[in-house]
C-alpha cells in the first residue's frame, strides 16, 4: 500500500479526516456535562473538580496515550488493537490473543449503543422546542439511513461529512468562547489540583468520573482508522479539534457556574445556545451525531476484517467501495449493528437511559489496547523501559478508576453492552480454540511417499483428465508434506488426473497488504507447492494469483502451459483450471472432550452464517468441487 497516499496533507485530506475520525468524540459535548448533573446540583466544586477531570483525560487519554504514543504503533499505516496484536504475535507470546480478542468484543458491543446515543443526545433537543414531538421515530429513521449508506464507502462520506464537522466544531467552540468571556475564572480548572481535590473531597467523585469518561470515548477511533486517513492528518486536524472541544467543556462549565444555587437543567448544551438559533444548532447537532456513529462505524469495519484475515473470525464478504485499500464494506456487519442499534433504542428510548449503559465497554477497551502498547513498546524502547512503565502505569491508573467509576452503571443498563461483549468474546475465543484444536488433530504426509502414485496417476491413460491444472488449497506450511485430506482425495475417492497439480498454500502475513509467491517443484513440469503470502488486508482472489503464478512459470520454461484438452489441436485455448476445496471435519473417533466437542460446534455454527470457501477463495462455482472429508483418515500403508 501507497503509505504516501494517506498520509498526504492536504485541505481535502484534513477535511475528509474531520468526517471520518472525529465524530464521536467530538459529539461528546452533547451530554457530557448533562451526565454528570444527573440526580446532582451545580455546586463549585463540582463544576471546577469535573472540569479539570476533562481536561486531563483529553490531555493524557486522547492526546499523549493515542494521538502520540499509538498513532507511533501503525503496522504499515495501519493502527487498532489488531493491527497491535500482529505487530506482537512476532514474539510468539500466547498471551496476547487474550487482551486482543477481549479489546475486539469490547468495541463491538459499543458499535451498538454509539449510534443510538449519539443520534438521540441530539434527536431530543427538538423536544425544548416541539415538546409534544415524538422523537424516537425519528431516530429510528435516522439510523436506517445512516446504515444505508455505508456502502457507498469511507471517501464519499469523508467528502460530505468533512464540511459538515468543520462548521460544528466552530459551533462548538464559538458557543463556549461566548460563555468563557462572560466567566473566565473557569479557565483555572487547568489546574489539576482542581481535579485531585475533586476526586478527594466530593462524596460521589468516582461516580461521578462515569460520566467524565465520556468525553473520550471517541479516542479508540483517532487508532482504528489511522489506515483510512493516516498519521499526519489525523494529528494535524486533532490540534483544531481539541481547542474547540475545549472551549466548548469550558463553556459549559462557565455556564454552570453561573447558574443560581440548586438549580437544575435538562441540557447543558442546549442551554448554552441563544434562544433565536436554537433550531439551526440542533440541525448541525444532527448531522455531527450521525457522523459520530459514521467515526466508530468505520472503525469496526475495520476491525472485523482484521480478524477475519487474522482467522480470528469466521469469513464475511467484504467490499471494496473505491480504490483505496483502507476503506472497505462489510454487509454482514453493518446490518448486524443497525439490528442492534435499533434494539437499544426500543430498550433505552431516551438518551438519558442510554447514558447508564454507555462507556463500559470502552474502558475495558482501553486498558486493553494500554495493555498490548505498553508491552510492544517495552520491547522496542529497552532503553527507555523506565519511562514507559512510569507513563503506562498513570494510563493504567487513569483508565482503571474510569472502569472503576463506570461498574454502577451495570444495573441501570451497563449489564446490556457487557453481556453483549461476553458474548462476542465467548464466539471469538472458541472460534481461535477451534482452529488450534483443529490444526493439533490434523494429519500430514510426506509428500516423498505420495510422489510415485502421483507419478504413476500422471502416466496412466486410462484415467480420464480432471482438469489440465489441478489446485489444492493445502494447510500445511512445509513444502515436503502435504494434508492427508489432500491425499484421501487425491487417489482414495477418485483418482484425479491432470497435466499439472498445484498445492497451495497460503500464508497470511503481519503487513495490511501486499502478495508474494514462493514455489517449490515436487515433479518438473507435473506438479508444484507454492507459498502465497498475502497481507491481512488483501483480498483472496486466489484465481487470478494462480493464473499469475502459472503465466511465470510457462515464461520461464518449467511448464508447458497448454490446455491438455485440445493438445492436439491447432486451435489455442488457455490452460483449464480446476479447484477441489476440502471442507474437513473432526471425525467422530477423535475421542474429544465435552469442551472440544462444544468448541467444535460452536466452529460450525459460525462457519455456516460465513462465506463458503468458494467466497472466501474469490472463485467461480464452475471451476470449483467441493469435498466433505474428515480430518482424520486412515494412513497411507
Amino acid at each position: 500500500m501507497d503509505k504516501s497516499g494517506i498520509n498526504k496533507v492536504s485541505l481535502a485530506s484534513l477535511l475528509m479526516t474531520l468526517g471520518i475520525v472525529f465524530g464521536d468524540i467530538g459529539t461528546s459535548p452533547l451530554y457530557v456535562f448533562t451526565a454528570i448533573s444527573q440526580g446532582k446540583i451545580f455546586d463549585h466544586i463540582l463544576i471546577m473538580g469535573s472540569m479539570s477531570c476533562i481536561f486531563w483525560s483529553l490531555i493524557l487519554i486522547a492526546t499523549l496515550k493515542y494521538l502520540f504514543l499509538a498513532l507511533n504503533a501503525d503496522n504499515h499505516g495501519e493502527g487498532g488493537i489488531f493491527s497491535l496484536y500482529a505487530l506482537l504475535r512476532k514474539t510468539k507470546s500466547k498471551w496476547i490473543i487474550i487482551p486482543a480478542l477481549i479489546g475486539c468484543a469490547t468495541l463491538l458491543s459499543d458499535g451498538f449503543i454509539t449510534p443510538a446515543i449519539s443520534i438521540s443526545s441530539a434527536i431530543e433537543g427538538l423536544s425544548l422546542i416541539y415538546p409534544e414531538l415524538p422523537t424516537l421515530p425519528i431516530v429510528c429513521v435516522i439510523v436506517i439511513m445512516l446504515f444505508s449508506i455505508q456502502q457507498f464507502g469511507t471517501k464519499k462520506i469523508g467528502g460530505f461529512f468533512g464540511p459538515v464537522m468543520l462548521i460544528w466544531f466552530l459551533t462548538l467552540g464559538v458557543l463556549g468562547l461566548n460563555q468563557i468571556i462572560k466567566n473566565p475564572d473557569v479557565l483555572a480548572a487547568v489546574n489539576p489540583m482542581y481535579a485531585l481535590s475533586f476526586l478527594k473531597t466530593y462524596p460521589e467523585a468516582l461516580w461521578v468520573l462515569g460520566a467524565v469518561f465520556l468525553c473520550i470515548t471517541g479516542a479508540e477511533a483517532l487508532y482504528s482508522d489511522l489506515g483510512h486517513c493516516g498519521k499526519r492528518n489525523i494529528r494535524i486536524t486533532w490540534v483544531f479539534v481539541l481547542s474547540m472541544l475545549l472551549l466548548s467543556y469550558f463553556g459549559q462549565a462557565a455556564f454552570c457556574l453561573s447558574l443560581q444555587p440548586n438549580v437544575t437543567v435538562e441540557s447543558v448544551f442546549y442551554e448554552t445556545v441563544p434562544k433565536s438559533i436554537l433550531p439551526y444548532i440542533i440541525g448541525i447537532a444532527t448531522l455531527a451525531t450521525i457522523i459520530a456513529s459514521q467515526a466508530l462505524i468505520t472503525g469496526i469495519f475495520t476491525l472485523v476484517n482484521e480478524a477475519i484475515k487474522l482467522k480470528l473470525w469466521t469469513n464475511l464478504k467484504v467490499k471494496y467501495p473505491s480504490t483505496h485499500k483502507g476503506q472497505i464494506y462489510i454487509p454482514f456487519i453493518n446490518y448486524f449493528l443497525l439490528a442492534g442499534c435499533l434494539l437499544v433504542i426500543v430498550i433505552f428510548q431516551k438518551a438519558s437511559n442510554m447514558e447508564a449503559a454507555y462507556g463500559l465497554a470502552i474502558t475495558i477497551d482501553m486498558l486493553m489496547t494500554s495493555l498490548l502498547l505498553g508491552y510492544l513498546m517495552l520491547i522496542r524502547h529497552k532503553k527507555a523501559r523506565v519511562l514507559i512503565v512510569i507513563l503506562f502505569v498513570i494510563f493504567f491508573v487513569i483508565e482503571f478508576t474510569f472502569l472503576t467509576s463506570n461498574l454502577n452503571k451495570i444495573v441501570h443498563g451497563g449489564w446490556f453492552t457487557l453481556l453483549l461483549a461476553i458474548i462476542f468474546f465467548t464466539l471469538l475465543y472458541f472460534h481461535h480454540k477451534a482452529k488450534l484444536l483443529r490444526n493439533s488433530v490434523a494429519e500430514y504426509e510426506d509428500i516423498d511417499h505420495i510422489k510415485p502414485m502421483l507419478e504413476s496417476v500422471i502416466a496412466n491413460k486410462k484415467l480420464p483428465y480432471t482438469s489440465t491444472n489441478l489446485v489444492y488449497p493445502a494447510r500445511s506450511r512445509r513444502i515436503n508434506f502435504i494434508d492427508k485430506t489432500i491425499v484421501h482425495s487425491l487417489f482414495y475417492m477418485q483418482p484425479k488426473k491432470a497435466e499439472v497439480y498445484w498445492f497451495l498454500h497460503i500464508d497470511i502475513t503481519d503487513k495490511p497488504y501486499g502478495m508474494d509467491y514462493s514455489v517449490c517443484t515436487i515433479i518438473p513440469k507435473n506438479c508444484f507447492f507454492v507459498n502465497l503470502k498475502l497481507g491481512f488486508k488483501e483480498p483472496h482472489l486466489i484465481d487470478q494469483a494462480i493464473k499469475k503464478i502459472h503465466a511465470d512459470l510457462k515464461e520461464s520454461g518449467d511448464i508447458e502451459g497448454v490446455n491438455v484438452f485440445y493438445e492436439n489441436s491447432n486451435i489455442q485455448v488457455p490452460p483449464d483450471f480446476k479447484y477441489i476445496l476440502i471442507n474437513s471435519r473432526v471425525a467422530s473417533d477423535n475421542k474429544l472432550s465435552v469442551i472440544d466437542m462444544f468448541t467444535v460446534r460452536i466452529y460450525r455454527f459460525l462457519k455456516s452464517v460465513g462465506l463458503s470457501a468458494i467466497e472466501d477463495f474469490g472463485l467461480d462455482v464452475t471451476n470449483t468441487i467441493e469435498e466433505k472429508i474428515p480430518i482424520n483418515v486412515s494412513k497411507i500403508e
